[in-house]
């Protein structure tokens, strides 16, 4: 007799269902979302119209527009590479868990518990640089359409509204917010286009090309105004970090792999192409920006409200409060889908029983299929961590955004590590690179390492404790930050995880995942005639 013929969305869920058992786990959460809309939240936590405005100021004052145009594109090319690197491996592993699974798998526990801390750390910081960025410029919209004040104060405060709002958003079911970040890859794509048109003609006056493919500003207090001198150089490899910092949480695809359906394509499909698709429209916003400065007078003492000066300055008022409505928009999508991320990030790495009260952060709501704690924890942390801008202000933003650099990108390089290490020895899954890995897994590896360094460095003269007029506003403390956290859970896997940390942790055995999953209402197979899980 022939074998009965599925629906094809059950099929596929089906098939998905079963890599998930084969890789230890019960699919607790719903598997709903589509290849597009994997992408799309990789797409919105890297959010041009977020990361590229906000950070606009570090790349300005480090570097001015060459640091700001010819660096984008210099990083979005080596963060291809790392995007090529890590999709081969998320197709052969597409879990919630994603890059310590990979780590954990590929390397054994010791590599899976660092890149998960690593991981966790980055994802944190990443949310708090976005919806920081986020409140700054919606203090802006706000300041001028009812005189919203602008104080460190009235900006966290701000900051901690959008994450209360993240959070919420984040209550509702995987459908809803697949969709929400589904209108957001469009807001960013058709928002984009609209700004650059509208910086393309309104403004009665450009910059020349000379100006934005070639003018250097350094602002650092180091000296050194062109390429000439050789600590411009330097100045300029710090500013870089507007453009890294943008161009990253793309990993969000491999953690919302067990809610894609054909997850071992979509999963890798999404981190390569929510990169390359970013890279494009970030480079037109920022070429269009950069045309827009006002001839007069450099924008360089506009701190982090940068954008809202070249806006208002060059076209008017009503036209800065529409071009910073589109912009706010979107960062809240961005802020919204990074909790999501960081949320399903820390669920699997708690399902693993590696962070502490995993027994709360590892619940999945019954009803929504959602890990409602993990949400909320990534909020408060997220929230907790901004704190010193209070007294650091410019400074606990960079701070902010180097951490999550240096985080996400050392749990990046692990795994593509481990992958180089094994060679033919690694089992490909359906989307891979061919015998091309060799040579991209290099140059991630090499480039993650560089930047790893860089955005360690000063940034400002005076925030080097042995120079003269040392403020300590501008001194970069991402070392303190990041090698505090080492120590911790470094010292902690040290002194006791090692005992009894054993990596990725089999739920059980095919009955005991059909049992997990029979309590969530979701049959682990689809059986003919009956609807899809």
């Amino acid at each position: 007799m022939a074998e009965p013929v599925l629906p094809r969305s059950g099929g596929i869920i089906d098939d998905d269902t079963k890599q998930l058992h084969n890789l230890g786990y019960a699919q607790e959460l719903f598997r709903s979302m589509g290849g597009f809309q994997n992408f799309a939240i990789s797409f919105t936590i890297i959010s041009i119209l977020a990361g590229c405005l906000t950070s606009y100021s570090i790349a300005y004052n480090q570097g001015g527009p060459v640091a700001i145009t010819w660096g984008w594109l210099i990083v979005g090319l080596f963060c291809t590479f790392v995007a090529l690197a890590m999709g081969e491996i998320a197709s052969k592993y597409p879990t919630a868990g994603g890059l310590y699974f990979w780590a954990s798998r590929l390397g054994g526990p010791a590599w899976g518990w660092f890149t998960g801390w690593f991981n966790l750390i980055g994802q944190i910081a990443v949310t708090a640089a976005i919806a920081y960025g986020c409140a700054f410029f919606m203090t802006s919209l706000l300041n001028l359409l009812w005189n919203y004040p602008n104080s460190f104060g009235w900006i966290y405060f701000l900051y901690g509204m959008i994450l209360l709002g993240a959070g919420l958003i984040n209550m509702f079911r995987v459908q809803i917010t697949a969709f929400l970040n589904t209108f957001s890859a469009w807001w960013h794509m058709v928002g984009v286009v609209v700004i650059v048109f509208i910086l393309a003609i309104v403004p009665d006056h450009h910059r020349s090309f000379s100006y934005v493919f070639g003018q250097t500003v350094n602002n650092s207090g180091f000296g050194g105004q062109s390429w000439t001198h050789g600590i411009f150089i330097y100045v300029f490899l710090t500013g870089l970090l507007m453009a890294q910092y943008t161009i990253t949480g793309y990993d969000a695809s491999a953690h919302m792999s067990e809610e894609t359906r054909q997850a071992s394509i979509g999963a890798a499909w999404g981190i390569v192409m929510s990169v390359v698709v970013s890279v494009v429209f970030g480079f037109l916003l920022l070429v269009a920006v950069t045309f827009a400065i006002p001839s007069s007078k450099g924008p360089a003492d506009t701190g982090l409200f940068i954008v809202q000066n070249i806006w208002e300055t060059s076209m008017g008022r009503r036209w800065a409060e529409f071009l910073l409505f589109i912009a706010v928009v979107a960062q809240c999508f961005c802020t919204t889908a990074s909790v999501t991320s960081a949320s399903r990030m820390m669920f699997a790495f708690s399902r693993d029983r590696a962070v502490p009260g995993h027994q709360i952060w590892r619940r999945v709501s019954k009803r929504d299929r959602v890990p409602i704690f993990t949400v909320w924890g990534i909020c408060c942390l997220s929230f907790l961590l901004v704190v010193p801008s209070l007294w650091f202000g410019y400074t606990g933003y960079v701070v902010a955004t180097s951490v999550a650099v240096i985080g996400l990108y050392i749990a990046f390089v692990l795994p593509i590590i481990l992958r180089l290490r094994a060679g033919e020895s690694f089992e490909r899954g359906a989307w891979h690179l061919g015998r091309h890995y060799k040579w991209i897994d290099w140059l991630a590896i090499i480039w993650i390492g560089f930047i790893s360094i860089v955005f360690f460095a000063p940034f400002a003269y005076v925030g080097i404790p042995w120079n003269k007029g040392f403020d300590w506003n501008l001194f970069n403390y991402t070392l303190l930050t990041v090698g505090g956290s080492f120590l911790l859970f470094g010292g902690w896997y040290v002194l006791s995880a090692h005992k009894w940390f054993k990596g990725p942790i089999r739920q059980g055995t095919e009955e005991e995942l059909a049992e997990i999953e029979a309590e969530y209402g979701s049959p682990t197979t689809v059986t003919p005639g009956t609807a899809p899980a």
